[in-house]
């Protein structure tokens, strides 16, 4: 029987592709007709642009040349002979003769139109040509201006038409006897501008002077211009009077106009003119084009185009028909046999089908000889269908057993695995999940899963219902809780159709003990048990998210490095420990107290003002002072600087705010009074912070870029003036040149901790002079700071460079600060030992300020003693300072070591430092004696 749909109505395959293919020849020859057509376009109007802008720099140059030409033609006329006398006798008969020569040349051959000649008072003694009244032209001004100026002037100016003006000084024996002015039109310019365009030119005059007695034939009302030069009028005119309805003036300077015109393309393009500032009236230079011929090229190709790309679609038309007609005949046979293959008919298809036999086989001979493999396989597939029926009665024995195995499988496996029915009671335990629970599965089957099994309230909020993995708490029969992380999975349907699903539990107790004990971790600092930098950021952004306001109050502890160095790490951890303890049980109500690293400790106030924020700070403080802390035989007081930034005042995101804190608590330490410091305004506070954050740029960037320089003060011998001793001085080059003094950026490389690179730079550079100058006995003192007295590697460095650079050691001096020596003895007496062990010689820097030091003096190793210039400047005037200064020199002098007095700045102190037995002294007064010597 045959099949109805065999017979329906269909489109043959062969001009489904003639179709199809018909529609994309088409496409691709619009597209590359297109294609052509644009870019001819594009390439006319690039040349096109280019033309414009070739013509504008012509006409410009022109000008630029003509005005040139004109300015040396007025200043020949000045310069003729007698002229510049006779202008300064008043002589107007001489004044025609010194010109009347040259009269001829200049118009005929300068085309110069006018000559005016002025005396030095500005009032005009004779003139030639034609003038241009009506242009209001300010000769008076350019006459003041060149006199003035006694330069040249240069103008244009349209009226009737379009001039330029030149106006020179006459100079006699340097001076300004008088001026001459020279016109001229623009009609070599004009022709110049018809040569560079290749198409007609037109002199447009625009502004009211432009309609004043002039040709009403030549007025153009849309450009409110006149036309005072035009090549072709019958032709071009009519076109400007339509091209002035179509485009204002200012239009056609930045974009050419198009337009037809008795059936040809008209390009037409505006130069504007320079002109002085105080005119009425614009000139322009109007250039038509005919791109007639152009544009039909252009078309004309587009065509050609088009024409060639339809002959090429229909000869691969009919090529591809003839391909396909043979082809399309054996495809139609091979889909009429295909059908009785579906049916099993595979004799008859074996019949309708030949084998092929050519030797150069195509596709459609290959896919005869698959159609005829199918029907062997398809015959052969049938056979075996049949012997399958009976081995699958065999396999279902096998999943029988298999199935025995799995059960005994759900039975030892160490996870909860539960079976439940549509409505979520179970059906299933296995052995392990009833040993936890110990109960029996009677217990608990046709009982919901969710009552064995309760959810948490908020995970049962939470989940979405029949979630595929969820956590549930399991209490045992002894009150332990478990967790239990549940995975569940649909299971085919059952005989009633309605789905199931198997739950298998995981005992996860011990990884959430093991998570909740890392997320402590992740919030707490593990040594005081408050919270971290990482919370506190966090809590101190949402409280900024929310809108609040308050205050932060940033801690730190002060000589908490003293306690380190004297009575070990445990002892400092063990006080962090004891001020973490007492700032949570004074102040963990009032907000988030958090630890930020080392000895620095913060405190979050939401919704505090500034009188509250003040209080606790003050009574911070007065909490740490009543603690008190032994360690060892050691009893330490405990003490801590406080800042205090408000927010959103003083910042309005985390990294602002802690900077603004920080800030603070460093004025707290450098504050005398008190130990706590709220910042004033938010600007004060950003300012300090970015000039400080400034500063340690440029004390990095100098070190990397070698962008300091040293100076030396020379330390003078007051007995016979001689000098072999200098101090040396530091200063950094900013990007100008210009030197920097120390004091903008030794506090701030001293605050970052820059100063101990920035000391060794120095002392690098101070070896390096002395290696070169080791055979003139010359000395050099270098500073260093308190920090350094700290650098453990100070000595080993010292013994590097001086062994490098071949310096004689007994030639360094090395200065400490009075102040450095008191606050920390030991390790001062220490560092200037072993500095004198590698032969060096040491100062004491800045010496009386604090007289507790007279009573270590005797025991730190120091070749020279430096007496403050607070003391040296007053000795004149202050007998209190005459007496500390004959106090220190004596004592100096008994210890055996030698005075320098610092900042002499005047002759009547060198009597006094000699009278007191001070050897030298240093400062600007001396200094400028031994350079004027």
């Amino acid at each position: 029987m045959s099949n109805p749909k065999a017979h329906k109505t269909r489109l043959s395959l062969t001009w489904r592709v003639i179709a199809l293919n018909s529609l994309l020849l088409l496409a691709l020859v619009l597209l590359f007709s297109w294609l052509g057509h644009a870019n001819l376009t594009r390439q006319f109007e690039e040349s096109r642009a280019q033309h414009g802008e070739r013509q504008v720099r012509e006409i410009r140059l022109a000008l630029s040349r003509s005005e040139e030409s004109l300015r040396q033609l007025a200043a020949l006329a000045a310069a003729a002979q007698g002229l510049g006398h006779a202008l300064e006798e008043g002589e107007n008969g001489d004044i025609l003769d010194a010109l009347a020569a040259q009269w001829p040349t200049l118009q005929l051959e300068g085309g110069v139109d006018e000559i005016l000649i002025f005396d030095a008072q500005g009032i005009q003694q004779a003139d030639w040509g034609e003038s241009q009244a009506e242009n209001e032209r300010p000769i008076q001004e350019w006459v003041r201006q060149v006199m003035v100026s006694e330069m040249p002037l240069t103008a244009l100016r349209c009226s009737t038409d379009c001039r330029q003006y030149a106006a020179v000084p006459v100079l006699v024996e340097g001076e300004s006897a008088g001026t001459v002015i020279l016109s001229r039109s623009l009609a070599d310019v004009t022709r110049q501008a018809q040569q560079v365009s290749e198409s007609d030119v037109a002199l447009l005059v625009v502004g009211p002077m432009a309609s004043r007695d002039l040709e009403s034939e030549r007025y153009l009302a849309g450009w409110r211009g006149h036309l005072v030069a035009l090549t072709r009028q019958e032709q071009n005119l009519p076109m400007l009077r339509e091209a002035s309805q179509q485009a204002s003036i200012r239009e056609l300077v930045d974009v050419p106009l198009r337009l037809k015109h008795r059936g040809n393309d008209i390009e037409l393009s505006a130069v504007r003119m320079d002109d002085d500032g105080d005119r009425r009236t614009i000139g322009y230079f109007l250039m038509a084009s005919d791109i007639t011929q152009q544009i039909r090229a252009i078309h004309q190709d587009t065509r050609n185009l088009i024409l060639v790309g339809l002959g090429g679609w229909l000869a691969a038309e009919l090529l591809l028909l003839a391909i396909l007609l043979t082809p399309m005949a054996r495809l139609r046979r091979i889909s009429s046999v295909l059908p009785t293959l579906a049916q099993g008919r595979f004799a008859e298809a074996r019949t309708a089908i030949r084998r092929p036999r050519r030797r150069l086989a195509d596709e459609i001979d290959i896919l005869e000889g698959t159609t005829l493999a199918l029907a062997d396989q398809l015959e052969a597939l049938e056979q075996e269908v049949t012997a399958r029926g009976e081995q699958l009665a065999e396999r279902v024995d096998e999943l029988a057993r298999e199935r025995d195995f799995i059960g005994s499988l759900l039975d030892t496996a160490r996870v909860f695995i539960v079976t439940q029915d549509a409505d979520g009671r179970i059906t299933l335990v296995n052995d392990y999940a009833l040993s936890i629970m110990a109960t029996r599965e009677e217990m608990l089957l046709k009982r919901l899963f969710d009552d064995v099994f309760p959810p948490e309230t908020a995970a049962l909020s939470m989940a979405p219902p029949g979630a595929p993995q969820e956590e549930r708490t399991l209490e045992t029969t002894d009150g332990r809780q478990r967790t239990i992380a549940w995975y569940h999975a649909p299971l085919p349907a059952g005989a009633n159709g309605r789905p199931a699903r198997i739950s298998v539990g995981l005992d996860i107790t011990e990884r959430k003990a093991a998570e909740a004990r890392l997320t402590w971790l992740a919030e707490r600092d593990p040594l005081t048990g408050l919270f971290n930098r990482r919370y506190f950021q966090d809590a101190l952004c949402a409280a900024l998210k929310r809108g609040r306001h308050g205050a932060l109050l940033m801690m730190d502890l002060d000589q908490f490095k003293d306690i380190n160095e004297l009575s070990g790490h445990q002892a400092g951890d063990q006080l962090l420990r004891r001020v973490a303890g007492v700032l949570f049980e004074e102040f963990g109500h009032r907000g988030t107290i958090a630890r930020l690293g080392g000895d620095e400790f913060a405190l979050l106030l939401e919704g505090a003002d500034e009188d509250l924020a003040v209080r606790v700070a003050q009574q911070l403080n007065q909490v740490l002072e009543s603690i008190g802390f032994n360690a060892g035989e050691r009893r330490h007081r405990v003490a801590a600087s406080t800042g205090i930034a408000l927010f959103p005042s003083h910042g309005d995101n985390p990294i602002d705010l802690m900077a603004s804190a920080d800030m603070a608590m460093y004025k707290a330490k450098g504050s005398g009074t008190q130990r706590w410091h709220l910042l004033s305004t938010v600007e004060n506070a950003k300012d300090e912070l970015q000039e400080r954050v400034y500063w340690e740029g440029r004390v990095h960037r100098a070190l990397e870029e070698d962008a300091f320089e040293l100076m030396v003060q020379p330390i003078v011998r007051l007995e016979d003036r001689d000098v072999r001793h200098y101090e040396v001085l530091l200063r950094m080059r900013d990007d100008d040149g210009e030197l920097i003094s120390p004091g903008r950026f030794i506090p701030v490389a001293e605050r970052s901790g820059q100063i101990i690179p920035l000391d060794r730079w120095v002392l690098h550079r101070s070896l390096s002079l002395l290696g070169q100058l080791r055979d003139r006995g010359v000395s050099l003192a270098v500073n260093l700071s308190g920090q350094s007295l700290h650098d453990d590697g100070l000595k080993q460095y010292l013994a590097d460079e001086i062994a490098a650079s071949g310096a004689d050691p007994n030639y360094l001096i090395l200065e400490i600060t009075e102040t450095a020596a008191v606050t920390d003895f030991s390790t001062a007496r220490g560092v200037l030992q072993a500095i004198r062990d590698l032969g060096c010689r040491t100062a004491l820097d800045d010496f009386g300020v604090g007289f507790s030091s007279f009573h270590y003096l005797g025991q730190l190793p120091v070749d020279f003693i430096k007496i403050d210039g607070s003391f040296i400047r007053n000795l004149p005037v202050s007998a209190e300072s005459r007496v500390i200064v004959r106090a220190i020199a004596d004592i100096a002098a008994g210890f055996g070591k030698q005075a320098i007095a610092e900042f002499v700045d005047q002759e009547a102190l060198l009597p006094l430092l000699k009278s007191y037995g001070i050897a030298f002294g240093q400062g600007f007064h001396l200094a400028r004696i031994l350079h004027r010597a």
